[in-house]
């Protein structure tokens, strides 16, 4: 009888670098708790634009400007009696 035995299989991309890993279920479930709890590399991106954007002069103008344009159909949408 054969035995299929699972090790760490290793993606890689097109120049050899790794990028991946594939894992036995045993393996992974040891770690599945802490991926899960990691933000993923684009919501910290995301963050991260976000603290920048405060901070930003052109984005708090174009900003501003947006919320001036849509304050009178807020106020009619909002304030409107039925």
């Amino acid at each position: 009888m054969t035995t299929t035995v699972l090790k760490r299989q290793f993606i890689t991309d097109a120049g050899g670098n790794p990028i991946g890993v594939i894992l036995p279920l045993s393996e992974f479930a040891l770690v599945q708790e802490i991926l899960e709890q990691r933000p993923r590399l684009q919501e910290i991106d995301q963050l991260k634009q976000m603290r920048q954007a405060a901070n930003d002069p052109l984005f708090m103008a174009d900003l501003r400007e947006t919320m001036t344009a849509f304050a009178s159909a807020d106020a009619e949408g909002w304030e409107s009696t039925p």
